[in-house]
């Protein structure tokens, strides 16, 4: 069973790979690089975008009366996301540290970038930046949270849970008792493992 895992988690990585090498070639498809994280049109598409931009009036215009109505439902949330951002920081800032493990990169997972693009309007780059905002900040935490899980109970449950986080996988079975006390600390030190090489290269240094 464990070789039948470990197998999938291997085609799994495959998949992956593949996909990456797919979106690298829609990149060429609509003409645009990355330069310093920053994707950067072809001249001819730039102007291209502009053309097709929607004026502010016509866009209101067209929009559902029941978008427009709950629309400050929509932006209200925008406290206890920012509220979630500071607390996750926070938290793995003083829980990481004190148990050794790696931080989880921001950046990562909060990515802005959509607002840039030259065909949406002023209201759609806002509802860009907001959605890239709040679907960041819940995968951030996410991460965090399965990292937390790892740490202190990386079990897996009876009921099938949909859609598990990467780390999931990798959790003892439910049931498995033996198997919990002898993989725990095995489970804990695979996130705590560039923790320690980054304080090993540290005192390399010194």
């Amino acid at each position: 069973m464990e070789n039948e895992i470990e197998d999938l988690v291997r085609r799994l990585g495959r998949l992956e790979d593949e996909l990456e090498r797919k979106l690298e070639a829609r990149q060429a498809e609509f003409r645009y690089r990355l330069e310093e994280k920053r994707a950067v049109f072809e001249e001819s598409v730039s102007q291209q975008h502009k053309l097709l931009k929607t004026g502010l009036l016509t866009f209101l215009r067209h929009s559902p009366l029941a978008t427009l109505v709950v629309a400050p439902a929509v932006y209200g949330l925008v406290v206890p996301i920012v509220l979630l951002d500071l607390a996750v920081s926070l938290f793995q800032l003083v829980c990481f540290t004190a148990w050794g493990m790696k931080r989880v990169g921001r950046a990562d997972h909060v990515i802005v970038d959509r607002h840039r693009l030259g065909y949406l309007n002023g209201i759609e780059k806002l509802n860009c930046l907001y959605c890239g905002y709040a679907n960041g900040v819940l995968a951030y935490a996410r991460e965090v949270a399965s990292r937390t899980e790892q740490y202190w109970c990386p079990i897996k449950h009876a009921l099938r849970v949909r859609a598990p986080h990467p780390r999931y996988r990798g959790f003892v079975d439910y049931g498995d008792a033996d198997g919990f006390r002898a993989q725990l600390e095995e489970l804990r030190d695979r996130v705590r493992e560039t923790a320690r090489a980054r304080r090993a290269t540290s005192e390399a240094e010194d």
